[in-house]
């Protein structure tokens, strides 16, 4: 995690994180008064009956400015984070799990607007690096296993992450950074604040952020643009209208998928040779005569058979790779009591994404130019929803009763595009495509979700009973413009999924909690990656009526105690996964080929979540967590290739999921008096599997981070002047930072690793006004 500019450096020239921050979304409002003066960086759930804990833009704001707000969740204990950036914001390398959970089983949203499964080639939503700007984020809550009822999401079978962002300010103001630090980053960020405009409550802000980064190893920039906007008319006790308008443009080069072989043969800085069109040319050339067959003449005679060395194959190295992506999200959200003991929440929204990720190939030559061509998968959406719901509080109870519906139009499409047979690659990584040469696939999905629940909450003394159920259908629909991939209808529905839960407070200082959920999780709408329809007709027609979507059960118990300035909490959680979908890569990731998709049974999770936090004195303070998870298959796949029914296809039964890590050790102490802040913190985490049989992996690794920053105070121009140094992978540590970049195999070496970052340096300055 990147530290940022002391929270305190701002506390009399511009708004407090603790006045702009509205409510959590959800009942994931554990915003429990800490038993200290001073807020709490990480909220640890009292008076919630499962596992969530909330970190808060106090934490957010000590990022380097530019990063997700992921990175700020990383220290949570069963949270596993990896990018292979300093930012966490380069999406091709970005992933998260939680308890053996990966990313697209997870849920997301933004005050409540879903985000869909945040996986980088997204067909239901965008990644929260791109739908804010992380200066305008309030809270983080991160419930491990058991999201609210009420969450938005159709992915959320293992746990949920909801962002709030901040409110506007009641007072005119301006707040302002600038950033340089290593490999050429910039970053500059403006929000100007309207304050009350009329003095009955109507409020607003309008906020910029730019960030360009070069790439920490290769040749080749990151860069992104961002507006977000936020009017605010405040209705008193009445509630609130609030409309919001959030727009990004993210072009980044990629770095180089790797393997264990080409670490080993070329070391971590091995990437994208991007500098050489004329050397890819020639690989790319060399690759097409070794596969022209027996007898035939080479299509490139001058090149030869041989890699140049130390080249041994064509997919040693590419010349680039990127993603591109343009997105509009707006909305608004009506927040307001009727009645004294009744409330409404209405919130309309739109997102608008135009998307492609670029990979210079040599499988497709251009006709007549180059050797190689420029392939695309492109992604266009359109989608549209409401979500509220109506309380009505009663005493002891409140009962809440709420839903969701969107209609989503997705486009996908893979399309090749032509490159001139001369020195310079003649189209720009990070420009958008046009004029193909040829469309291998365009697909159109029409996915139309529809969610209610139900739930209620009793207090009975110290004793809280929660309870209730949603129901949830998804119906895709795919229809195949060019092309052979799969058309046709699959849904996904089940009317009654319940959740219970009780608390118990022991005093005012200990609370033991307990919950079950269940969830299910909906097929996917999309010609690539894990959806039912990223294969062909026939493949799907001997699927579509034994296809089942995921489910979890989850049985989640713990407690939480704090006295003074000390906070700690306990979880064990177990979880039978059900229906587990399983979707084998084949070939290299440039190959392109259809995925493999079938239900290859269950998947058992359990383990054990350990935190705390101690203000030692006002200014110090210490964190740390610890987790244990234990996530493996109880099935063998078994092919369903024609005329091999019953054959065990891969021996899964008993093997660790990939990506799961048993244990994570995370811990940080950090000193912030209001004019000095000094900060460090370091990540433990062991080995991680990246094949289905566990037969390769990666090793274990400890990440530290360090800062160092003051902040005056006083008359003059440099009050809440804030200056801060940070240092990213303290030690310099060569390690292999996201494993499935690609996929997971079934077995073998695989490239689908990505480098993380070396130690890296960065300068922020910040000021109010």
């Amino acid at each position: 995690m990147l530290a940022f500019v002391s929270p305190s450096a701002f506390a009399q020239t511009a708004p407090t994180p603790a006045q702009t921050t509205e409510p959590q979304p959800s009942d994931a409002s554990a915003t429990e008064t800490p038993a200290t003066d001073q807020p709490d960086i990480v909220v640890l759930g009292f008076g919630q009956a499962r596992q969530v804990q909330t970190v808060s833009n106090l934490d957010i704001e000590r990022l380097t400015p530019g990063s997700t707000p992921l990175k700020a969740i990383a220290k949570l204990p069963g949270v596993n984070y990896q990018a292979a950036d300093a930012f966490g914001a380069y999406e091709w390398s970005s992933r998260i799990t939680l308890r053996g959970f990966n990313q697209n089983q997870l849920g997301f949203t933004l005050d409540g607007i879903p985000l869909g499964d945040m996986s980088y080639g997204n067909s239901n939503g965008l990644h929260i690096s791109r739908a804010i700007i992380s200066e305008n984020l309030g809270v983080a809550a991160v419930a491990q296993g058991a999201g609210a009822l009420g969450t938005a999401s159709s992915s959320n079978l293992g746990g949920t992450i909801e962002f709030t962002s901040l409110k506007p300010s009641d007072k005119l103001g301006i707040v302002a950074s600038g950033t340089y630090g290593s490999d050429e980053t910039y970053r500059g960020f403006v929000r100007l604040e309207s304050g009350d405009i009329t003095g009955q409550g109507l409020k607003g802000y309008i906020s910029y952020g730019y960030l360009k980064t070069d790439k920490w190893k290769g040749f080749g920039e990151q860069r992104q643009h961002q507006v977000n906007a936020k009017i605010m008319q405040d209705l008193g006790s009445r509630g609130s209208i609030t409309g919001f308008f959030d727009y990004s443009d993210r072009r980044e080069q990629d770095y180089q998928d790797l393997s264990l072989d080409l670490i080993k043969r070329f070391g971590y800085n091995l990437d994208n040779i991007s500098n050489d069109f004329p050397l890819a040319t020639r690989l790319a050339q060399v690759y097409a005569n070794q596969n022209a067959g027996a007898g035939k003449p080479l299509p490139y005679p001058t090149a030869g058979t041989t890699f140049p060395a130390p080249y041994q194959t064509v997919d040693d190295a590419y010349f680039d790779a990127g993603g591109l992506r343009k997105d509009y999200l707006a909305g608004a959200t009506f927040d307001g009591r009727l009645t004294d003991h009744v409330s409404l929440k209405l919130t309309g929204y739109y997102h608008n994404n135009h998307g492609q990720g670029v990979w210079y190939l040599p499988y497709t030559p251009t006709p007549g130019g180059a050797a190689l061509s420029v392939r695309t998968t492109e992604y266009d959406i359109h989608r549209g929803g409401v979500l509220g719901h109506v309380a009505v509080d009663t005493g002891p109870n409140h009962l809440e009763i709420g839903g969701w519906y969107e209609s989503n139009n997705f486009e996908n499409a893979r399309r090749f595009y032509g490159l001139a047979n001369q020195a310079t690659a003649s189209l720009p990584t990070l420009d958008f495509k046009t004029n193909p040469f040829f469309t291998q696939f365009d697909a159109k999905f029409d996915t139309e979700t529809l969610m209610y629940y139900v739930s209620d909450k009793l207090t009975l003394g110290d004793l809280t009973l929660s309870g209730g159920w949603k129901g949830l259908q998804v119906i895709n629909r795919a229809k195949a413009i060019v092309g052979t991939l799969a058309a046709g209808r699959i849904e996904a529905k089940d009317w009654f999924l319940p959740q219970v839960g009780a608390l118990y407070r022991i005093g005012g200082q200990t609370e033991l909690f307990a919950t079950f959920t269940q969830n299910m999780r909906a097929f996917t709408s999309a010609a690539v990656g894990g959806s039912p329809f990223a294969t062909t007709q026939t493949g799907l027609d001997l699927i579509r009526n034994t296809l089942k979507p995921e489910r979890s059960d989850s049985y989640e118990v713990g407690g939480r105690f704090r006295m003074n300035g000390f906070q700690a909490s306990i979880a064990g959680y177990y979880v039978d996964f059900s229906n587990r979908l399983l979707s084998l890569a084949n070939g290299t990731g440039g190959a392109g080929n259809p995925t493999t998709l079938q239900n290859v049974g269950s998947v058992r999770n359990y383990g054990v979540e350990v935190t705390g936090t101690y203000k030692v004195m006002p200014a110090v303070s210490l964190y740390a967590s610890y987790s244990y998870g234990k996530a493996e298959y109880r099935d063998n796949v078994i092919s369903t290739a024609v005329g091999s029914i019953g054959q065990i296809d891969t021996a899964t039964k008993g093997k660790t999921v990939p990506d799961n890590p048993e244990h994570m050790l995370k811990g940080e102490a950090v000193y912030d008096d209001g004019h000095v802040l000094a900060r460090v913190g370091a990540n433990y985490m062991s080995k991680r599997y990246f094949t289905y049989l566990n037969d390769q992996s990666v090793p274990g690794r400890v990440l530290v981070d360090a800062t160092i920053g003051y902040t005056f105070h006083g008359d003059g121009v440099l009050d809440g002047l804030g200056i801060e140094g940070s240092v990213t992978n303290l030690t310099d540590l060569g390690y292999i930072a996201t494993i499935g970049s690609n996929g997971f195999g079934k077995s073998g070496d695989n490239q689908t690793l990505l480098a993380g970052a070396p130690r890296q340096f960065f300068v922020t300055v910040k000021k109010g006004f």
